[in-house]
């Protein structure tokens, strides 16, 4: 009993070990989210033209909406 004990809780630590090293990696590689105006940029279009921000983000305009479903085209 003593030696089943014992690798129980060996593998118990290396299962903590493991989450910690995987938590502290994603941590130190995160990085800030860098949204870009990359489809204003290739369709020539404002970014206030889909989004009611007119910075860009938020909730989209109704031809915002049809961008999207439009498979992030421009309809037609």
């Amino acid at each position: 009993m003593e030696a089943s004990a014992k690798r129980n809780l060996i593998v118990t630590w290396g299962a903590v070990i493991g989450v910690v090293i995987v938590s502290a990696t994603s941590l130190i590689l995160a990085r800030p989210a860098a949204a870009t105006a990359e489809f204003a940029k290739q369709t020539g279009n404002a970014c206030g033209d889909c989004h009611t921000n007119a910075k860009g983000g938020g909730p989209l305009t109704p031809f915002g909406e049809k961008f999207k479903a439009n498979g992030n085209k421009l309809p037609k």
